[in-house]
């Protein structure tokens, strides 16, 4: 791994891409335990994780965690049921919760059953501030924040233009993407921002040319590149295949 100003780089082989995510993830989590019994981890939606998940849960002993003291949280929901095809919460809890037992009282998913997008939002953020002790003045730090980044450089909810790229308050809101992407919901980047180590995985050559905008090019206003966490770790692990657009490609 490669440190460059301060983010940590890792290029790998495509092939090899969800076993090594997976291992860094979980020595991660396996840090914070060694200090503290509980970690309290933010997946990420998108199809990269559902491989990573697939690895832990063959295995999940291998890892060196206590997996009844990891408490699951979203950075992001899309608005649908929670047994859509297309809900974050159906792919963790089909590939990972499940196969290890996750109890439920470990897993804070997005409640879309509310209906209104605004009060689903609403009812996250005051679940994540009972969890956590936390309020509009001290918002939430995460052990753990996994991110995906899109073609266009959007990360959790967070698109290009749209209106959550300003929320600079609350922990959690409804975004408005547009009638591709319709009605989202997201964690902000404040809190995104607090947490002790964002790790951002992303693979494929669909994302070279923007990930390469995103680390290299210093003005670059897209939202995967306004990830900047205040005092935590900031880790890139990228696929070799969506690393051809880096300058020197560090390995």
């Amino acid at each position: 791994m490669k440190s460059v100003n301060g983010v940590e780089i890792e290029i790998v082989e495509d092939e090899g891409f969800f076993e090594k995510s997976a291992e860094t993830l979980c020595s991660i989590i396996a840090s914070v335990q060694q200090t503290r019994k509980s970690c309290r981890v933010a997946l990420s939606g998108g199809s990269t994780p559902a491989g990573i998940y697939r690895v832990i849960a063959r295995n999940p002993s291998a890892f060196g965690i206590n997996w009844d003291s990891v408490k699951f949280f979203f950075g992001d929901e899309r608005f649908v049921p929670k047994d859509s095809d297309q809900s974050n919460f159906k792919l963790a809890n089909d590939l990972l919760f499940l196969p290890l037992g996750i109890p439920d009282s470990n897993i804070f998913r997005w409640k879309t059953e509310l209906q209104d997008p605004q009060a689903v939002a609403e009812e996250y953020a005051e679940s994540i501030s009972d969890e956590f002790g936390s309020n509009d003045a001290s918002l939430p730090i995460f052990d753990l924040v996994i991110l995906g980044m899109g073609p266009d450089g959007h990360t959790a909810s967070l698109f290009p233009n749209s209106p959550a790229l300003d929320e600079n308050v609350k922990i959690a809101v409804a975004n408005e993407i547009g009638s591709k992407f319709g009605t989202r919901l997201t964690l902000t980047f404040p809190v995104l921002n607090r947490a002790q180590c964002v790790l951002f995985l992303v693979r494929g050559a669909d994302k070279a040319e923007t990930l390469a905008d995103v680390l290299e090019n210093p003005s670059a206003n897209l939202p995967a590149a306004l990830i900047q966490p205040e005092f935590g770790r900031l880790i890139w692990m990228i696929s070799r295949s969506a690393a051809t657009g880096l300058n020197g490609s560090p390995t």
